[in-house]
């Protein structure tokens, strides 16, 4: 799968990801979420760079690849962006319990406002099986040039096909109106605890 490119820039191509993308997705994922309001609260501020990056390689690494799915945007063999999901299909304690220690050092001092965050977004997560999108990110330089159009869609046929509900949390509310025009629709807007960042659940269901 490719997308097309504006101003000479190349197009990208969407493929699986393999274990060995994994360090460049890191790279590429917290250049994407270097001030992403919801991990600057649930994410220790010291080294916060870095506490990105090994969270966001424990995500693709340690839950997408095995548990999941997991896409990756490339042009000319260098990853520029990537999305990954977790299925009807996968066993959430088996993929979630063997990290929960790691993900709690990773969020150092704010551990305890990340476990307040989750409990308030549980009520609204789907209480089906479904196609949850637990990262999708682009490099900042190729952003608003159709790559991320391009690395959501192969979940989302995914999802159509299994006639499964598509999920998806955001923390950007530029992020809304992007997701809006993939057949997401948001199901609710929840203040964090702690002073966070609104953050907009968003739902979407299967045309047939």
């Amino acid at each position: 799968m490719s997308s097309g490119s504006r101003s000479g820039t190349p197009p990208v191509s969407v493929r699986p990801a393999v274990d060995g993308d994994v360090p460049a997705i890191g790279r590429v994922l917290a250049s994407a979420f270097s001030d992403y309001p919801f991990l600057r609260h649930t994410i220790a501020a010291d080294d916060h760079a870095e506490r990105v990056r090994r969270g966001q390689e424990l995500m693709v690494r340690r839950i997408g690849l095995p548990h999941g799915r997991v896409w990756v945007a490339e042009d000319g063999g260098n990853v520029v962006g990537a999305a990954a999901w977790t299925t009807p299909d996968t066993d959430l304690e088996a993929a979630f319990g063997p990290v929960a220690a790691e993900v709690g050092e990773l969020a150092g001092d704010r551990a305890g406002i990340a476990a307040a965050v989750e409990e308030a977004l549980a009520p609204y997560r789907p209480a089906e099986p479904a196609w949850f999108l637990a990262t999708i990110g682009i490099d900042p330089s190729r952003q608003g040039r159709g790559v991320g159009g391009a690395l959501l869609r192969p979940g989302l046929v995914a999802a159509e096909e299994a006639g499964s509900v598509a999920f998806l949390e955001t923390s950007d509310e530029r992020n809304v109106r992007f997701y809006q025009r993939h057949g997401f629709r948001v199901v609710a807007e929840v203040e964090l605890p702690a002073g966070g960042p609104r953050t907009w659940a968003m739902r979407r269901v299967p045309a047939g």
